[in-house]
């Protein structure tokens, strides 16, 4: 099995008097890794699927002394899917204050939804967590960095969704199943959207302008709606993570971009399929932004998993002068060039090198990344 960076960071929060909440995009193995943490522990445990009807109505509107007599002497309690209950975060609060030694571990597939139940009555009694689809790193530990760098240009286009990488020679229909139905379940089901071709039509957009600046207004033109459901749509993307903004950094300069922002989808595979294009690295004429939105990508998962709070940005000036990704951490900030072509001619912009002098400066290549992503 592979291994998950994030499990013995959520292990190591076990029995410390906190409600542990795993987010995360359907598919990207939080069933597998909850039950994984179950067989770890050594005493008994309560599984509850909230997909099962019965389970989400035992868990709607219940007393403490049901809740009691519900958990009865177990000091595990597992609530798979918990956002498809009514008012959970009322639910795990009433067992939370009222069953002591019991640990709870929820998950959730939708971000927005399950947040909007739990973050007023849980404020201070829960730790949250967020499992992205597999990364390189973690497929180095499970395969070798040989491997993982043999098969680089596999990953660029098929990502990393747990069931792309295990069923090998079926990428291509399962990452159809997953863009046309799946992934974007919770978004039909919030706030009934009622025209989800719109939907697919802004993806598809936002897909062919990865690596480049998105606007608002630019986009409401072209799928024909309101630049505020625009930005509503990016929202509940973002929250039910499918894509990720980067904002553009702004500091000391007058002709720095202030207000822009980009748009990278958490997975390249995903990317991919909204444009239905799988084909081979060599037959492309966008590996330029496949490449810099899997090393970006790659870079929030790795802060995800390890738990490094930072901040994350581009950078860009009037005249067009710009930098792909930085990272602030600590107030160090850390500019990354980001090339395919490890012969590529690369130059820190003077104004940025001028203004930012304590920065450090980093060339990314195909040749070079993985001393970044392990």
């Amino acid at each position: 099995m592979i291994e998950r960076t994030i499990e013995k960071v959520i292990k190591n929060w076990l029995g410390k008097n906190k409600i542990i909440i795993i987010y995360g995009a359907r598919q990207v193995g939080k069933t597998t890794l909850m039950k994984k943490i179950a067989s770890y522990l050594q005493q008994d445990y309560l599984w509850l699927d909230c997909d099962e009807p019965d389970v989400r109505t035992i868990l709607t509107n219940k007393s403490s002394t049901f809740l009691k007599s519900l958990i009865a002497n177990k000091k595990y309690l597992f609530i798979d899917e918990a956002q498809r209950v009514k008012d959970i975060g009322i639910t795990l609060k009433i067992i939370f204050d009222n069953i002591k030694n019991v640990q709870i571990v929820a998950s959730g597939s939708s971000s927005f939804e399950l947040a909007n139940e739990i973050s007023e009555p849980l404020t201070g009694r829960k730790i949250e967590f967020v499992l992205y689809p597999f990364s390189f790193g973690e497929l180095v530990g499970y395969t070798n960095l040989l491997e993982e760098k043999r098969i680089l240009e596999k990953r660029i286009i098929y990502g990393y969704y747990p069931d792309v990488v295990i069923q090998k020679g079926n990428e291509i229909e399962i990452l159809r199943e997953l863009t046309t139905s799946y992934l974007y379940k919770d978004l039909f089901e919030y706030e009934k959207i009622r025209k989800p071709a719109l939907l697919e039509k802004l993806l598809q957009a936002l897909a062919l302008q990865i690596s480049s600046e998105v606007n608002n207004n630019e986009l409401s033109r072209l799928i024909g709606i309101d630049k505020q459901t625009i930005e509503k749509y990016l929202d509940l993307l973002e929250k039910s993570f499918v894509i990720y903004r980067l904002n553009s950094f702004s500091r000391n300069l007058r002709n720095e971009l202030k207000k822009s922002k980009k748009i990278y989808f958490i997975d390249n595979g995903v990317r991919n399929a909204l444009i239905k294009s799988f084909n081979p690295i060599d037959l492309r004429d966008d590996i330029g932004k496949l490449w810099e939105n899997f090393f970006i990508s790659e870079m929030k998962k790795k802060n995800g998993n390890e738990r490094k709070w930072v901040n994350s940005f581009f950078w860009r000036t009037i005249d067009k002068q710009e930098i792909d990704y930085i990272e602030e951490f600590n107030s160090i900030l850390k500019a990354y060039q980001i090339k395919w072509n490890p012969e590529a001619k690369i130059k820190i912009p003077p104004s940025f090198a001028k203004t930012y002098k304590d920065t450090e400066f980093i060339y990314i290549n195909s040749e070079n990344f993985w001393e970044y992503l392990i």
